[in-house]
């Protein structure tokens, strides 16, 4: 029995620690799964990057890391954002390539999609047009990595592919008031209680979203790994029918901690973009059956936890 050996770059942040969740119950007698992270090597050096490769010797690679930030910080530092996660990348694949890994499978962005398109985007529409002004850099930076893809398996039959998967969120997550919406949203409410202040919403709360639970994530990571045979990108997201405004994500939030207080909508403040949904169709083709968490249960969940590792919590 040939045994896989499967390194997860980024994995102690959320999705990474998701998949040894995940693990937990369908484990492999012919896999050995790997979780790195920062403390393993720095992946913008490519002497590291080579070093943690020979080390382990994976055979296959699912590449989560990337130079993240809030929205102020992509604002203010476009350069790095680019040239960061352009060199991470470039050194996952590249280092991949020399050493002969079988399969990689690397962590797109939403941010990748054109801000001015149709909806429901899907996969082929990647490329037409630039990113959001405010994530441009990020974008195309995590757009490369499609066309490295394709460039590896044009030019030496790499099975190099990637995936993009929604707003993720779970236990584990980053909570950080300026972040992502579900994780601010729970630091927010539970500090509101705590202290007995109003709870505030950016915007009218009208904007719409897909949300995925770390933990289908997750799944859909293994199955990738393990069943993925396309070097063309895949969307991991839910339904169409299950995209939610952020008042109906809020108000399930504040269902969870029993908040009684007052809520204000800051409605000088923006909205951001009102509508970003994507098709699962592709997904679905391949995992009809597929029974995402539904996403009350997986907020009241996210909330247990956080309220239970708030001091260690990332924050």
């Amino acid at each position: 029995m040939t045994k896989k050996v499967i390194m997860v770059t980024g994995g102690s942040g959320l999705v990474g620690k998701g998949i040894q969740t995940a693990l937990s119950t369908d484990k492999r007698e012919d896999e050995e799964w790997i979780f790195l992270s920062s403390k393993d090597a720095n992946l913008l050096s490519k002497e590291e990057t080579l070093a943690v490769f020979e080390k382990y010797k994976p055979t296959h690679v699912i590449h989560l890391a990337a130079f993240l930030g809030g929205i102020s910080a992509h604002l203010s530092n476009q350069l790095d954002f680019f040239r960061k996660n352009m060199q991470i990348n470039d050194n996952v694949l590249e280092v991949s390539h020399e050493t002969d890994v079988k399969k990689v499978v690397s962590a797109l962005t939403f941010s990748i999609f054109p801000a001015k398109t149709t909806y429901p985007v899907d996969e082929t529409m990647l490329h037409n047009g630039p990113p959001h002004p405010a994530f441009i850099s990020y974008g195309y930076a995590k757009r490369m990595t499609d066309v490295l893809n394709k460039a590896y398996n044009e030019k030496y039959g790499r099975m190099f592919t990637s995936v993009v998967p929604c707003s993720t969120f779970g236990p584990h997550d980053y909570f950080d008031l300026q972040g992502r919406v579900i994780p601010g949203l729970i630091r927010k409410a539970y500090e509101a209680k705590k202290n007995g202040t109003v709870f505030e919403i950016w915007g009218t709360g009208a904007a719409r979203r897909q949300f995925i639970y770390n933990l289908d994530m997750a799944k859909l990571f293994i199955w990738a790994v393990r069943e993925y045979e396309d070097v063309e990108p895949i969307i991991f997201t839910p339904d169409v029918v299950d995209e939610l405004s952020i008042k109906e994500i809020a108000m399930m939030i504040l269902d969870a901690f029993d908040f009684k207080g007052e809520v204000k909508y800051l409605t000088d403040k923006p909205d951001g973009e009102l509508k970003r949904t994507a098709s699962n169709a592709k997904l679905r083709k391949y995992l009809p059956e597929f029974k995402f968490t539904p996403i009350r249960q997986a907020i009241n969940e996210t909330v247990e936890w956080y309220v239970e590792n708030y001091e260690t919590a990332r924050k």
